[in-house]
């Protein structure tokens, strides 16, 4: 593993995002991936400067997980080094889009009591 796959992996590991199980460098059909969480089909790929010379082949292997019903997520290294709290919040919107929202207090109506 690369350092920013492991800083990653370091956070993602023992449930530590939102409860969820992650599995590191897991075989999906003729791929493997850097991590998983199978249950929501979350891929999350770390890429280093090797990969802007490997676009097509990164396309394919998207295009084949999102066939699959994946969503995948891509980080460059640096992202993950310089930016870690930033993509481990990202990763957490993608497994719970629609976090809960703030319940409406009703407060009291006007002259329904006195602040001193």
């Amino acid at each position: 593993m690369t350092d920013a796959e492991r800083a990653l992996w370091a956070r993602l590991r023992r449930r530590q995002v939102l409860g969820r199980k992650f599995r590191r460098q897991q075989p999906l059909g003729e791929y493997i991936v850097d991590f998983v969480c199978l249950e929501p089909k979350l891929v999350i790929e770390v890429d280093g400067g090797q990969h802007a010379q490997m676009e097509d082949y990164d396309a394919q292997h998207t295009a084949w997980l999102e066939g699959q019903g994946f969503q995948v997520l891509r980080f460059w290294n640096h992202e993950v080094l310089a930016e870690l709290d930033a993509v481990l919040q990202a990763i957490a919107d993608a497994l719970d889009p629609h976090p809960p929202r703030l319940r409406r207090v009703d407060l009291p109506r006007k002259g329904g009591g006195e602040i001193r």
